[in-house]
């Protein structure tokens, strides 16, 4: 117990309250559904028993457009009506109306939004200057600080609720930037886009996601802390999108098997899987297997960290990044370009021939025109495909699936089963305990490692 660094909790959240209530406001949504095509709603037959319960959920005329409506929440952060809110509060809505605190409800129009993120920037056009919310420090919000979380849950409208923030840098897998708030302030449906206050009246956080096996609030509630969101509404108000970096490699976890397999230090840093042609890494010198420990003066505990830090990396900024190659510390100077889009997925065509390989419970076959079209496998790309997985086996355990492409075992590469068979062998033979595999799976390649 440290006594002097405890903060008291407050007598009351009154006065902090009723300064704050007058910037969150309450967001509505319409949509219009196109008319059902043909044979996409089920249909009860004539006189059956059954007509009546269709009728009240399709309606009798299916083929007519349909209106939905959704709630949100949002919090105003300039004097002359802009707005920030989550994307999936305003997404693919076709009419946005902000209700302010004190009942005026005012049209919106989109100004930008970022699904990556779960941001949207709203402009209303307000008759007198608006009270605004400011942006704190995310950074300096510590685990069992109080915050307070207003918003508009259930359309109840604005309502304040008071807790902890419970923990910091939650992944939720909700999208590539995932560095959450945890609070249990209860937050509910209808709370998405409010702020996350701290004491000082500053945002934190803005309200974006529950856990909830009920459906309402269970303690769980997760924030886009306001350090990330400040960046993404400064581009979508100044460009009306957001301008990511591009560093041009995909990267992957240093597992504690991955770090003993390849001989590395420690599971730390970001593992190069694959460096784009002609990108930024690769101009660089950055090459596959490499393990990136900074950038940009910054240490890479993880991929998460490296995936915040370039994208939030001015364009055309040169960084300096430090890499681990084959026991060796490097240097190098990238160059950060605008973020490339992923390629689009082929159909599927006729099946591959499976040849079983049990050491590491994978059916496996060669690359031949058959296992290209059936697994979407471009000309480019060379190894064995992976055709089935023993669902006993370490390889199903690590996510190894059907259409991937083993191109490398050990960094020695494959192009036939055989190929592979007899490294393997070598491997159980030499007393090995870990296989690495180097996997492409639609484009990307990432390191897997298999304990035998």
């Amino acid at each position: 117990m440290i006594p002097a660094l405890a903060r008291p909790a407050p007598d009351s959240f009154a006065d902090l309250s009723a300064q704050l209530l007058p910037t969150v406001v309450n967001i509505s949504t319409s949509q219009t559904l196109k008319p059902t095509q043909k044979g996409l709603v089920p249909e009860a037959p004539p006189g059956s028993p059954l007509e009546d319960l269709y009728k009240q959920w399709f309606g009798p005329k299916s083929n007519l457009p349909r209106h939905i409506s959704s709630l949100g929440s949002g919090f105003v952060i300039d004097p002359s009506g802009l707005i920030v809110t989550n994307n999936h509060v305003i997404e693919d809505a076709d009419q946005i109306s902000v209700t302010l605190n004190d009942g005026t409800t005012l049209p919106a129009k989109l100004v930008g939004r970022d699904d990556k993120t779960d941001l949207a920037l709203l402009k209303i056009n307000p008759r007198h200057p608006l009270p605004a919310a400011h942006f704190g420090d995310s950074d300096k919000a510590r685990i069992g600080d109080w915050v307070i979380a207003i918003g508009n849950p259930f359309g109840l409208g604005s309502t304040v609720t008071a807790g902890i923030v419970s923990a910091r840098n939650r992944n939720i897998n909700s999208g590539p930037y995932d560095e959450f708030l945890q609070t249990d302030a209860p937050i509910n449906r209808g709370n998405s886009g409010g702020p996350l206050f701290d004491m000082g009246g500053n945002v934190v956080g803005v309200n974006s996601a529950i856990y909830s096996p009920s459906g309402g609030s269970v303690g769980i509630g997760f924030a886009i802390p306001a350090n990330l969101a400040r960046d993404i509404i400064g581009q979508l108000r100044a460009f009306g999108q957001v301008r990511r970096g591009w560093v041009g490699v995909n990267i992957q976890q240093v597992t504690p098997d991955i770090a003993e397999g390849m001989g590395l230090p420690g599971a730390t840093g970001a593992l190069v899987g694959n460096v784009a042609p002609n990108g930024p890494a690769a101009k660089a010198g950055i090459r596959t297997g490499d393990v990136i420990l900074s950038f940009d003066g910054k240490r890479i505990p993880d991929p998460g960290t490296l995936s915040r830090l370039a994208a939030s990396t001015a364009i055309g900024k040169t960084v300096n990044v430090e890499v681990l190659r084959k026991r060796q510390h490097l240097n190098l100077h990238l160059q950060v370009l605008k973020l490339a889009e992923p390629p689009k997925p082929q159909p599927k065509g006729a099946p591959a021939r499976p040849r079983k390989t049990s050491q590491l419970g994978l059916s496996l076959s060669p690359l031949d025109g058959g296992a290209r079209s059936q697994f979407q496998v471009p000309g480019g790309v060379s190894g064995v495909v992976v055709t089935d997985v023993d669902p006993a086996s370490a390889a199903y355990e690590k996510n190894v699936r059907a259409g991937d492409v083993i191109v490398a075992v050990q960094d020695q590469l494959v192009r036939t089963p055989d190929d592979l068979q007899r490294r393997v062998a070598a491997d159980l033979k030499s007393g090995h305990h870990i296989e690495i595999l180097l996997v492409n799976r639609s484009g990307a390649l990432q390191y897997v490692a298999l304990r035998f």
